[in-house]
């Protein structure tokens, strides 16, 4: 029996931790693309640090991603960006592999 809730916690454990990570990636990709969006509307340093906080804050408003997509297809619309939605669902991906990466290596 003993056996069995060690490998419930453990599985437990790994869920927690598997959770977590995914939650760490999504954000960290969003600050990458916050800071992406706004080097490309010409943002100043503050400005930037304050959009990517918008972008990772925009993520919390429903499930999945088109929350954040929409709020920055807006945003570079707005900006005079040229940018289609394929443009921003490309960039979205790129920082996503560039978040894991960055996880990754510190950990």
């Amino acid at each position: 029996m003993t056996d069995f809730k060690d490998r419930e916690r453990a599985e437990e454990a790994k869920f927690a931790h598997d959770e977590d990570t995914a939650f760490r990636v999504t954000a960290r990709r969003n600050k990458l693309l916050g800071q992406w969006a706004a080097t490309r509307m010409g943002l100043t340093a503050e400005e930037t640090d304050s959009y990517a906080k918008s972008v990772v804050q925009a993520d919390f408003e429903e499930a999945g991603d088109e929350d954040v997509i929409r709020k920055l297809l807006g945003d570079l619309t707005s900006a005079g960006v040229e940018i289609d939605e394929a443009g921003v669902r490309a960039a979205l991906e790129e920082k996503a592999v560039d978040a894991r990466r960055q996880l990754m290596g510190e950990s």
